[in-house]
């Protein structure tokens, strides 16, 4: 977007839309009914549901299950999770064949992946990981670190600023077997540097566990070229898969030789069908599965990697710049002098796919605005974030949006 010298009116949004290559990406979803919605922002929570998931899904019902029945697991569903893994792989996340592979929730990804990376370094006694990750994650890593007598260290970050590579450099050392950090984080959306987290946490052959939950679909990464180790990412934000849709796991390849999981079954076993008495793992990223695959869940994952790979990640994140950047000055101009504050960073290098904004009574505004059709969301302890999903959000949209947001911030506050 162009420098802004007076604030954008609403006419000069208008013509961003009219600019926007990808603006013709919203009629690939379907409408919001509800008539009282003025706006979606909520998109890094949960994407809005696609045309395309419908087609699949019906055909998935109509054409597969119903008619092959179980034949549907020897005639492609089994294979769905690493198909839709590779897919997922070269379109979002810089990861060549056999390396990505679509599984459980989250959180049990996170777990079985963290579980696999300790598997490799034994003789090694901590994890690190910072005290403003996400909740899930370091519930995670306590209990991961009770069950195996391990101690985490823990990096005291900045919830606007982020982790740094100096504060991961000096937290690990010969006793550090892991780190797992989010690529984007939750709250302000401060894109972590990657290829030196990395490097910081190698020079010590510790390995990394990235979780990219507000990354994967919004903003580019290159798991390969940036030498990481482990992954765990959701599909419903950016991708739009649906609520609940199964997460993913990336495992580099030269990692997966002597991968222990935690949770083995018989989908991860080397003769699915053998049903022997003793496990035996499969070769490859399928030892990191566990139970029988969510073939309904995974139809909204195959139609929001599809959408994304005709958009194109690197247009998608140019869009998403300027929309956070739109929702940045029309908030400094707008909502600063009622008492809001900017807790995402303003370089857009470093800012992802949402804006969080700062309010002494951000709980009472984020309910206020979503009871009247500005759908936010509130995080403990003052934040609002502002989630632009660039394949369904216009720039008329968030500044529609944002004036009402003046409106009703200005009734209550005064």
């Amino acid at each position: 977007m162009a420098t802004v010298v007076d604030l954008p009116s609403l006419d000069d949004a208008g013509l961003l839309d009219q600019r926007d290559p990808l603006a013709p990406f919203r009629e690939r979803f379907l409408p919001i009914e509800d008539p009282t919605v003025v706006a979606y922002l909520d998109g890094n929570s949960l994407g809005r549901p696609l045309y395309r998931t419908l087609e699949i899904i019906q055909d998935l019902v109509t054409s597969q299950w119903s008619s092959r029945m179980i034949r549907g697991w020897q005639e492609g569903w089994l294979e769905l999770p690493e198909r839709i893994g590779d897919r997922l792989g070269a379109v979002a996340l810089g990861a060549n064949p056999g390396q990505v592979i679509l599984a459980d929730s989250t959180s049990v990804c996170l777990y079985k992946t963290l579980h696999a990376a300790l598997s490799l370094r034994p003789d090694r006694e901590e994890i690190v990981t910072d005290t403003d990750n996400f909740p899930t994650d370091r519930y995670i890593v306590e209990s991961i670190a009770r069950d195996r007598g391990l101690t985490v260290r823990w990096i005291e970050s900045d919830p606007a600023s982020g982790v740094t590579a100096q504060q991961v450099a000096d937290a690990v050392s010969d006793r550090t077997a892991a780190v797992t950090l989010s690529h984007v984080s939750y709250r302000s959306a401060h894109i972590a540097d990657m290829p030196a987290i990395n490097k910081a946490a190698h020079a010590v052959d510790a390995l990394v566990v990235w979780d990219l939950c507000h990354t994967v679909g919004s903003v580019p990464v290159q798991l390969d070229a940036t030498g990481s180790d482990f992954a765990v990412g959701c599909t419903y934000k950016f991708l739009s898969a649906g609520p609940g849709a199964p997460a993913f796991i990336y495992a580099r390849s030269e990692h997966q030789f002597g991968l222990i999981q935690p949770v083995p079954g018989w989908m991860s076993a080397a003769d699915l069908y053998a049903m022997a008495p003793e496990y035996q793992a499969a070769a490859g990223i399928r030892a990191m599965l566990s139970g029988t695959p969510a073939v309904t869940g995974l139809a909204g994952v195959a139609a929001g990697i599809e959408l994304l790979a005709e958009a194109g990640i690197e247009r998608v994140r140019s869009k998403s710049i300027d929309l956070t950047r739109l929702a940045i000055v029309l908030s400094d101009a707008w909502l600063a002098p009622l008492g809001f504050t900017l807790a995402s960073p303003r370089n857009d290098a470093r800012r992802g796919g949402h804006v969080t904004l700062s309010h002494p009574q951000a709980k009472k505004l984020a309910d206020i605005l979503i009871d009247n059709g500005v759908i936010v969301d509130f995080r403990a302890p003052d934040g609002i974030r502002i989630g632009l999903s660039p394949l369904s959000t216009s720039f008329t949209e968030l500044w529609t949006a944002l004036d009402r947001v003046r409106e009703l911030a200005t009734e209550v506050l005064s």
